[in-house]
């Protein structure tokens, strides 16, 4: 019976010391100030995004990951020779997944909110972007003025939450039940708006406006921009990676300068944009 207790104890030491190996692995990758020379050395980047979020990074019917973002990370990687592998994550989940080490950059229309810096870093904004009330046009619905009493949905972890968040005396007066119905992604959300079981959408205004020229009847929609301030997207980092955060500015500053971040720009949103990045450096 000793014999039998020592080797249950020798085991437990063995299955706990594997476990808190595997989480000391995920630690270091999480935490450490080199995470940029194992990039170089593997010659691969892990970026994560919900990969239903047009235009910025969406799969394509064929399966393929495809968007403005994407295309503006593999050109920045690409000065650096660096591979870049797009993993699809839960958005809400987005900063948890980078702290974790699970993915290396956080990459898909993110804003910058003051809430979010206190747990990670943001690259140089690259584009501004604003939050857009979206109805039927059907519903006569034009503006917040017109949402007494009426259902306001927005995605789950979204910085549409956060900005509604800091606008209490909106949610009292104006939403039904004084608070937004969440969604896992936009594409949910327009689903219940166009089946009337919410009367408007609060949604990032290029989102908005590229889903709606795709996707929908001309006409079908009104938006309304006016609401909450204007806000930048940049690319969300671990805190301690300083060296990655600054190698993806060096990147996007001579991409502005060279024209490069202007022509990807225009191939997803025209002429209708509103970069910091190309407004100073783009001459």
């Amino acid at each position: 019976m000793k014999k039998l207790y020592k080797w249950l104890a020798m085991a437990l030491i063995l299955v706990t010391g594997l476990s808190l190996s595997g989480c000391q692995s995920v630690t270091q990758r999480a935490n450490t100030e080199n995470t940029w020379n194992k990039i170089k050395q593997k010659k691969e980047i892990v970026i994560g995004l919900d990969d239903s979020f047009v235009p910025f990074g969406f799969e394509t019917k064929a399966g393929k990951i495809t968007g403005y973002d994407i295309d503006l990370a593999r050109a920045v990687f690409k000065q650096y020779g660096i591979k870049v592998s797009f993993q699809p994550i839960d958005w809400s989940m987005n900063v948890t997944e980078l702290r974790n080490g699970t993915i290396d950059l956080i990459w898909n229309g993110l804003t910058v909110t003051s809430e979010r810096a206190k747990n990670i870093a943001f690259s140089t904004p690259y584009l501004y972007n604003d939050q857009e009330l979206v109805t039927l046009k059907s519903s006569k619905i034009k503006s917040f003025n017109d949402m007494q009493g009426k259902e306001l949905g927005t995605q789950t972890g979204s910085a549409e939450i956060i900005s509604l968040e800091q606008q209490p005396k909106l949610l009292k007066d104006k939403i039904k039940n004084k608070q937004p119905i969440l969604y896992d992604s936009f594409t949910d959300a327009f689903i219940d708006l166009n089946a009337k079981r919410v009367s408007g959408l609060l949604i990032d205004s290029t989102y908005a406006n590229y889903y709606i020229s795709h996707e929908a009847k001309p006409g079908k929609y009104n938006t309304y921009v006016g609401a909450f301030p204007k806000s930048k997207l940049a690319v969300g980092v671990r805190k301690g990676d300083t060296t990655l955060k600054n190698k993806i500015n060096e990147s996007l500053i001579r991409m502005a300068k060279s024209g490069q971040l202007k022509q990807i720009t225009k191939k997803w949103f025209g002429n209708q944009y509103d970069s910091p990045l190309i407004d100073k450096y783009d001459k």
